[in-house]
């Protein structure tokens, strides 16, 4: 029978459901990927906040603030004379602006307050426009607003998905840490068994020598093996220290907190289908929804290049204004203020510059739409061929369990037959080999499947023991 429990001084038993729960609340890995989706949700309202109007509070100084100096000043002829200089000139402007997501322009309510003070001759006055509206609007330009909010909620989306794909990842490897811990054990166990039958062997053999019944070379064989033994049990309580102190690091566990390990002895039921866990796949994975991602922002790139052809901006804007030796007079009979600017830069003749940059994002997005068609097939291809090992491995736990059984009651006969001298001790060791083996396979093939299974969870996000989603686009909302 296969021992279910470490051996030692330890106070908590552990499941691998208590393993995986730490692992998920308390290990390094955890903290990494609560801070990434941390980070991401700030960097999501980051790009919200885009959309929203500014209040600003903006300096606005027409030159230096404060300047003292002897300057160079041009006199009506054209000359120049270089004068004292001592002039105080603040200007501040409050600003309400607010992006136009569609058109990639800025509108802009503002009120600004210029002061000039020269301390040469004494004399002050206020400029200002107590209102005005502008419009700032690029024409033929790349619109980042247009493009991010397309963009930006997939990536947000997408990172939602990862961290739960993340928690999975975190679980697969707290399986494959119990189960090394396991392992060791299991080793151990195998050895000290092995230790306490070797010596009884040893005893035995030793006595048929001195009354002549075996002979010399056979003791000497058997002494051999019970020193191979001595150095096994020595081997594996190293290892099993080694694997523990991995897995309490990995979960987090305190290092005073002792623990035991309760082999998962129970298979849960478990149907998958591959057409299921396709669909599960599309509808959670993060990498599907990144193939839409992907083909946006190449798309976001050709229409960058194609922006960059043409230089066109118009600015325009209405208020009021007015200039007044107090502040207060600039509320008086203020006029009226309107501009318009149009500006624009086109080239003419470029030598094929513009049309090499447009052909380049041309040939990257045939690139990338490339690129994810083979991803896609590479997507479902991981999949199915998980989910065909995984059917596989349910069945190689019913053989390896057999196997282990069948080869612990074949070496307790072949012992009886050797204690009764109708087997040699090679045939002994034959029969203990393959108790060993089958014993470390079943351990082996408990632990492909565990860790398959939580493989398949990541790579589908559905509990196909429980029938449920692991990935709920409502669970986190904020």
């Amino acid at each position: 029978m296969l021992c279910g429990y470490l051996q030692g001084e330890a106070q908590n038993v552990l499941t691998i459901t208590d393993i995986i729960d730490r692992s998920q609340s308390q290990s390094p890995d955890f903290k990494i990927a609560e801070t990434r989706r941390e980070n991401r949700y700030w960097q999501y309202r980051n790009f919200r906040s885009n959309y929203n109007p500014q209040v600003r509070l903006i300096s606005n100084n027409a030159g230096a603030l404060y300047n003292n100096s002897f300057s160079p000043i041009l006199q009506p002829d054209g000359s120049i004379k270089y004068l004292q200089v001592n002039q105080l000139n603040p200007g501040i402007n409050f600003a309400l602006q607010q992006p136009v997501q569609w058109t990639g322009g800025t509108v802009s309510v503002n009120s600004i307050y210029n002061y000039f003070n020269n301390y040469v001759d004494n004399t002050s006055q206020w400029n200002g426009s107590t209102f005005n509206i502008r419009l700032s609007q690029p024409i033929f330009s790349y619109n980042q607003y247009k493009w991010d909010k397309r963009i930006q909620p997939i990536r947000y989306e997408e990172s939602k998905r990862d961290y739960a794909e993340s928690m999975e990842a975190i679980a697969r490897d707290a399986v494959d840490n119990f189960f090394n811990v396991l392992q060791a054990q299991v080793d151990q166990q195998i050895a000290l068994y092995n230790l306490a039958n070797n010596d009884t062997i040893y005893k035995i053999e030793q006595g048929r020598y001195n009354i002549g019944t075996t002979s010399l070379d056979k003791l000497l064989q058997v002494e051999l093996q019970l020193l191979r033994s001595r150095q096994e049990v020595a081997q594996a309580q190293l290892n099993l220290q080694t694997s523990s102190l991995e897995l309490r690091t990995y979960i987090g566990l305190r290092t005073g907190e002792s623990f035991d390990l309760k082999l998962p002895d129970e298979i849960p039921i478990i149907i998958v289908n591959e057409d299921d866990a396709l669909k599960y796949a599309r509808e959670t994975r993060s990498a599907y929804i990144a193939f839409e991602r992907r083909k946006a922002e190449a798309e976001s790139i050709v229409a960058q290049a194609k922006s960059q052809r043409y230089n066109v901006n118009l600015t325009g804007g209405f208020g009021l204004n007015s200039v007044g030796a107090n502040l207060g007079d600039l509320y008086q009979n203020p006029a009226r203020q309107q501009f318009v600017n149009f500006t624009f830069n086109i080239p003419l003749l470029d030598w094929g510059r513009r049309r090499s940059m447009m052909q380049s994002a041309y040939a990257n997005k045939r690139l990338t739409d490339y690129l994810i068609t083979q991803d896609e097939v590479t997507f479902e291809q991981t999949i199915l061929t998980q989910v065909r090992q995984f059917e596989m491995l349910k069945l190689q736990i019913e053989i390896t369990k057999k196997a282990d059984e069948v080869a612990f009651e074949r070496y307790n006969v072949a012992q009886n037959r050797y204690l009764i001298g109708k087997i040699d001790i090679t045939n002994l060791n034959i029969a203990l080999k393959e108790k060993d083996d089958a014993k470390r396979s079943y351990i082996v093939a408990l632990k492909s499947f565990w860790t398959a299974y939580f493989e398949l969870r990541r790579l589908t996000l559905y509990d196909f023991a429980r029938q449920k989603y692991l990935y709920n686009p409502i669970a986190d909302s904020r």
